[in-house]
């Protein structure tokens, strides 16, 4: 039992850091406090209100008189608390300053605010590790001009991220409370990008049953783990190492494609790939691709229809119909991108 109490304490100690020694420094000023209200009401006989004020006074050293006359034990006793007073004091100014040295008043005043900020937001993209591939998502989300709230548990990370304004949270991802206060329920998509092949499936399945309607995007470091995720709840799955190779594969058999891609996708041209959802109320529903004069009017090349079964139509022909909750994939510059994106 005693040992049990010990590890709890030690755990408080480590969370609470260096607002420990000012909580002790209380406790320590509290008990004194009540002691010394006791000794006055039954030792010297005096009623509450006295023996607080004389408390009151003796600790805070103001030189008041006394409030009744005090007997010799009573004076040896009242001695005796002034200097545990005084010594109480101290340290918990000490305690005090140290906690502004070690700048935990900025720190908590900041994650405060941090925390503000996120709860402001709408339809923004989690992110869980900072890692090598977690950073570049981030970068590439956040290029895009999209909100980014990453969990991320190293501390080194978490500072670097502070400094370079980017909302993040100090915690675990598989915590139902930590995915909560990173907006889970106001989000658009969650990424699990943890190295932890197990924390990706739980962050999946936690993510999943906390917000249904969430897109979820999961590592995978081998392809046996795909249907893991996928049975958790991923949307999405990706094996970077694989697709590492595959686009090394392709810069040796199709070099002026690859190239081509990443120049559009890096912004070495005026060209983007964009998803386009076309709406019940959109001009563009129950028309086809003639009808529609997406090419004169926008200049944009549709690639391919995802209809809302979907199914995908690669390359449609100029009768193809685009029916309210498609999605069309469009090749073309972003300023003509964001023209079209106001009529659907």
């Amino acid at each position: 039992m005693f040992k049990h109490l010990h590890q709890r304490m030690l755990r408080l100690r480590a969370r609470l850091g260096s607002f420990w020694s000012i909580i002790l420094g209380v406790i320590y000023l509290f008990l004194i406090f009540c002691v010394g209200i006791g000794f006055y009401m039954n030792y010297e006989d005096w009623d509450f209100a006295s023996s607080f004020y004389m408390v009151v006074i003796t600790l805070s050293t103001v030189g008041f008189m006394e409030v009744n006359q005090l007997s010799e034990e009573g004076r040896i006793f009242t001695a005796f608390m002034i200097m545990c007073g005084v010594g109480g004091f101290v340290y918990i100014a000490g305690a005090f300053a140290q906690v502004l040295i070690d700048g935990r008043l900025q720190i908590m005043w900041g994650k405060h605010k941090m925390m503000k900020e996120i709860s402001k937001l709408r339809n923004h993209f989690i992110i869980c590790g900072h890692g090598r591939i977690g950073s570049i998502v981030a970068q590439e989300i956040m290029a895009e001009g999209y909100d980014v709230v990453v969990i991320e548990q190293a501390t080194e990370l978490i500072d670097k991220m502070e400094q370079d304004g980017i909302l993040c949270l100090d915690g675990d991802a598989t915590s139902d409370e930590v995915l909560m206060n990173a907006g889970l329920l106001h989000a658009k998509s969650l990424i699990s990008a943890l190295s932890n092949e197990a924390a990706n499936v739980y962050v999946t399945l936690t993510a999943r049953q906390l917000n249904p309607s969430i897109n979820i995007v999961a590592r995978a470091g081998d392809k046996s783990h795909i249907s893991r995720l996928e049975l958790a709840g991923a949307n999405r799955v990706v094996l970077p190492h694989f697709i590492g190779g595959l686009r090394m594969a392709q810069n040796v058999l199709r070099p002026t494609v690859t190239n081509f891609i990443e120049l559009a996708v890096r912004g070495g041209i005026d060209l983007q790939m964009e998803e386009l959802e076309v709406s019940s109320e959109s001009e563009l529903a129950d028309k086809d691709i003639i009808d529609s004069k997406i090419r004169p009017r926008f200049n944009l090349i549709i690639i391919a229809i995802k209809k809302e079964s979907g199914e995908m139509v690669f390359n449609p022909g100029p009768k193809e119909i685009i029916n309210a909750n498609d999605t069309l994939l469009a090749v073309g510059n972003k300023a003509n991108l964001n023209e079209i994106k106001k009529i659907l």
